[in-house]
Parts: C-alpha cells; structure tokens; sequence
C-alpha cells in the first residue's frame, strides 16, 4: 500500500522532503498558505527528478501523488509521516506542531526540520514531535539528525532508511543537535577572516572545496586525522597537533558584530563570486556535481556512497517480460557528452552493466565469484542507433544466443523508455576460473539456469544487429 507524507511549510527543505518521499513512491501533501508555494515546489522537484534517480543504477519506485491543501487537517489526514518546515520562530512551532499532533494518528511520526530548537522546547506546549533535521538539498544529501524519544526516532530511523537516508540519532538533545554546531564555528570564524581582511568569501571557498571539503567528503573529521598522524595513528597525531588548540588561533566563541558595513561587504563580495550564475542555475551545478561525487563514493562504499549502495540493494528489480529486463534506470547527466546526449562509452557500460546483471540471474553473483569463479568478456559487438539523453530512461532487456558449457552469448537491447532501440550490443563471454585464470565449465547449478534461459530464448528469432528479427535459427 502507497504511504502518505504531509509536508507542512514548501520552501526549500520543505520542498526538497516532498521530492525525497515523492521520489520514493509516496504520496505527498503539502500544506503551505503561500499562493508561491506549488511553483516553488515544482521547481525543486525539477531538480530532484534530474539528478536523485542518476544516483542509481536501478530504477526508483514509481513517482507518488502530489497535491497542494489550503486545509491543515485534510493535507494531515492518512499520513505516515508529517514533517513540519516552517520557520525557525518556537512560537510558531508550538502552534503548528500542536495542531499536528491533535490531527495525526497515534502511529504517525511527527517531524520537525528545526537546525536549532531542541525536541523539549518544541513539546513544551503538549506536541508529539521530534527532531528530524535534513542538509539541504534533502533529495541528494542523506544525513537525517533525529532527537527525541528512542521508540518514536527509532520508527522514524526505520523509515527514512528506506527513501534512502542516513539517519543519525543525537544520544543526548544539545542546541543546534551535531552538524550544525560545526558549521557555526566555521562560519563564526569565516565572517572574521571577511572583518578583517584577511579573506574574501571567495578565497575562503576556495580553501574548502579544494582542500579539506575533499577529504571530508569521504572521511569526516577523525578518519581524516587518523591518516594524518601516519603509520603511529590517531594519538601521533594528538600528541604532535593537540598543543596547538592552546595557541589563540581562532576567534571561534567571538562573533563579529552584524554592522551594515560587513553585511554589505560580505554581500558584494558574494556577488563578484557567483552573481553572474541564478540561484537555480548554482543548485542545478550543485547537484550535478554531488551526483558525481557521491557516485564516486558509492563505487567503493565510502561516506554517503555507502548508504546509496544499500538503498539501491533494497529497491525491487524489474517485473520479466518476454526477455528479461536487466537493466531499468534513469540516465545520469555524467554520462553525456558535447553532442547532448549520451556519450558511446557509455553505451558499453549500461550493456555490462546489462551482463552482470543476467550473471546474478543465472547465480553468478557475488558470492560465485567470491568463490573463484566467473564469465569474461572476450568480445563484444555494439551497434548505435539513435541518441539517449540525461534524464531518459533506459531499458535492456537481454536475449541468450548461446548458454553451453563455458560459452555464454548475450544479445542486449538496449532501449528508451518508449520501448524504441536504441542501441543493440552482442557480447561473448567465457566461463572463467579465478585461481588459475583459464576457461573452466560453470557450476552445475549455474549451467542448469544458463541452459533454461538458453532453451527458452532458442524459440525467438535472432536479431539483427539493429535489434530486428530477421529469421529462425536453422
């Protein structure tokens, strides 16, 4: 049964909580008295729909219901999940959350986005809620920090894991919870580098993005000076660097004063920056560039890369038609070229993606090859037809044209979401041990599947090589 999420308050994290449940097959209600608040949902929508299914090679679940409420209670009525935006004012959080929990089901988990308040101030008025504040964009970036009675974040951790998020559970209620409590330091001390010119905001970007914002990115804070400290580790590095948190190299308890002069500096400053780029513009170069970083990091399991591998493991393989489907996504933006479309490179890397999929069909999977056994590629044959471009979806189904003793022939259909080929790629592959890296016959039980699918297919026609049917097999 489709699950429902009422999105209270459609700015920008509002917005982008109603794409991350949208995304994943829910229905969302938004609630919002802003008459702004549908077209400024749709338009983070149009990122999110760009850039959160390129995450993944599998295909997400089918796109939920979106509808806008002038009426609390209706947009509330049915939902597992209400998560309130609005704000950051407790007084207006006393009364949205109030009305929240009269109207929400005893199962329904009540959620705030609040960077700030803690879980006792925002129930001190009698709510139900806890702490549930996301990174913006929520539709890319999978940190949840939840704060708040265990069995309540425990319910609510079980189901943001299944959209795709990393839920952190704050062990004890602290203003501004972890995460942003370094983000306020370093933005303390950034606004005194600006102050006293010592940097403009560009150069202090500049130190991030190309310096520490890297390593971060794949180890956060420790990890990263575990490394530093070299062969000797974490205490070498404590026992070498830790004097220096003596030494008055910060202002980080001081905070600048707000004067019209330093807003009007920063703000300048900002503008020389970036100006020449609109705001949708920058959060689309964002989110083309975290799909690229956080793809690299899914490749080995590193930082948020591990959490996309385990959400892609638990979304639903394609229904079999005909030919079985092996592959079903979106494609990424990376995989594009100059021409706009999609780069031939890329063509082999979804038919592979196409093979190692039917691999783990016929159970030679991961294990088998953990076990010293596997199919290589010794040739292949691809054919383009017609363009592919970011955003389509694309579809392979797969054909057996031999599946014999340590033989495997693959014809891969490689199609757009219409159903039209656009492109075909015929791949022979080799039965392979590992240990002695010579051709060997499959397992029993694998050549048993391989033969099924090989017996089945055997009655279709054979393709030619632009995926048409041109005669029965003599």
């Amino acid at each position: 049964m489709t699950q429902k999420a009422c999105i209270v308050g459609g700015g920008v994290i509002g917005g982008g909580w109603a794409a991350r449940f949208l995304l994943n097959g829910w229905d969302v209600a938004v609630f919002d008295p802003d008459p702004e608040a549908e077209r400024k949902i749709n338009e983070v929508l149009a990122n999110a729909r760009r850039s959160l299914p390129s995450l993944y090679d599998k295909r997400l679940p089918q796109e939920g219901t979106l509808s806008f409420h002038t009426d609390l209670a209706d947009a509330a009525k049915g939902a597992d999940w209400i998560q309130e935006s609005v704000p950051e004012r407790l007084e207006l959080k006393h009364k949205v959350l109030g009305s929240l929990t009269e109207l929400a089901s005893v199962t329904t988990v009540i959620g705030s986005s609040t960077s700030g308040f803690k879980p006792s101030e925002l129930c001190e008025k009698g709510a139900r809620a806890i702490v549930a504040h996301p990174f913006n964009p929520v539709y890319l970036l999978p940190l949840i920090e939840l704060v708040g009675d265990p069995g309540e974040t425990g319910r609510a951790a079980e189901i943001l894991r299944s959209i795709g998020m990393y839920p952190l559970t704050v062990r004890k209620e602290i203003d501004a919870h972890i995460a942003d409590r370094f983000l306020e330091a370093v933005w303390r001390e950034a606004l005194w580098l600006v102050k006293d010119g010592i940097a403009t905001t560009e150069e202090i970007d500049e130190a991030i993005r190309m310096g520490f914002g890297l390593r971060w990115a794949q180890m956060g804070l420790f990890e990263t000076y575990r490394v530093a400290g070299g062969e000797a580790g974490m205490k070498h590095f404590m026992a070498q660097f830790g004097p220096a948190l003596e030494w008055p190299w910060t202002k980080l308890m001081d905070v600048p004063e707000f004067t019209d002069e330093l807003v009007d500096l920063i703000a300048g400053q900002s503008d020389a920056q970036s100006g020449h780029l609109t705001i949708r513009e920058l959060e689309r170069l964002r989110d083309d560039n975290l799909v690229g970083m956080m793809r690299a990091l899914k490749k080995n399991g590193s930082g948020a890369g591990a959490v996309l591998v385990r959400h892609e493991q638990a979304l639903a393989n394609p229904d079999p038609v005909e030919l079985p489907v092996t592959v079903d996504r979106q494609i990424p933006q990376s995989w594009t070229d100059y021409n706009d479309h999609m780069n031939e490179a890329h063509y082999l890397e979804a038919g592979a993606a196409a093979t190692d999929r039917f691999m783990e069909l016929i159970g030679a999977d991961a294990a088998y090859i953990a076990s010293g056994k596997s199919y290589f590629t010794v040739e292949n044959h691809l054919r383009y037809l017609d363009e592919l471009k970011a955003g389509e979806r694309l579809i392979v189904t797969t054909q057996v044209l031999q599946g014999e003793g340590k033989k495997m022939k693959l014809f891969h259909f490689l199609k757009n979401g219409d159903g039209d080929v656009a492109a075909t790629m015929e791949t022979m592959l080799l039965h392979v041990d590992l240990t002695t890296r010579a051709s060997c016959p499959p397992t029993p039980d694998v050549e048993e599947k391989l033969t099924a699918f090989a017996k089945a297919h055997a009655a279709l026609p054979l393709p030619d090589g632009a995926g048409r049917y041109v005669g029965q097999r003599g």
